[in-house]
């Protein structure tokens, strides 16, 4: 399992051939290492990673964070991963991971569109245009029978609509462009643009470890 964080952009076209396919540009970074969590210490395996800045963050978590940046967002990947590429704090994830053809799933929060009826919400014809019917265009109907003398828990009703973690699977990266660390998904992708999107896939990952990272440093001040 390989994953990385990265923000929305915006959707294009793409053109191969004389076909033309929508995609989603989402843009990548370098993904750091802020904590691992191991089933022994903490109850269950886990990898946090780190994304985005932000000029300022509260005091605990600029301590928990300390000499790795001021991220912006900050999630954990679930599963035998941790243990499995040994990471360590402060090691880096890029683009390098991902390449053309591999499918991916993609999670995101879904766009928010405040309270709606159940036409909008739930697809419902609505009543037909008729005598008595005039201010009863686009209500639900009955909603149960007399019987119980309650709403059923689940009952599809009017609510609020979006602003859920949903996730689509199955997304084709069509092109990756690791000079601006950008990723093109072909389809649509949940969230409004700059929302953060989490993306993962099957295959290899390749970490930059922070030994190696702090060696190569040292070799070029010493040049």
């Amino acid at each position: 399992m390989k994953f990385i964080l990265g923000k929305k952009l915006n959707m294009t076209q793409i053109f191969k051939g004389d076909a033309v396919i929508a995609a989603t540009v989402i843009k990548v970074g370098e993904c750091k290492i802020t904590q691992v969590k191991y089933k022994e210490k903490d109850g269950y395996q886990a990898a946090q990673i780190g994304f985005g800045s932000k000029k300022k963050i509260n005091k605990p978590l600029a301590g928990a964070l300390k000499g790795l940046g001021n991220f912006r967002w900050l999630k954990e990947f679930r599963d035998d991963i941790a243990e499995k590429f040994d990471f360590k704090k402060g090691d880096i994830l890029d683009i390098e991971s991902f390449e053309v053809g591999d499918k991916v799933i993609a999670t995101a929060v879904s766009k928010g569109k405040g309270f709606q009826g159940v036409v909008k919400r739930w697809g419902f014809h609505g009543q037909d245009k008729t005598h008595g019917t005039k201010d009863q265009l686009r209500m639900p109907g009955s909603i149960g029978a007399t019987g119980p003398a309650h709403v059923f828990k689940g009952t599809k009703m009017g609510g609020q609509m979006g602003n859920k973690q949903v996730s689509v699977s199955n997304l084709e990266i069509i092109e990756v462009d690791k000079e601006k660390n950008l990723i093109k998904v072909k389809g649509a992708v949940p969230g409004h643009r700059n929302s953060l999107v989490s993306i993962k896939a099957k295959g290899d990952m390749k970490v930059k470890k922070v030994e190696e990272i702090k060696s190569r440093i040292k070799k070029k001040e010493k040049e």
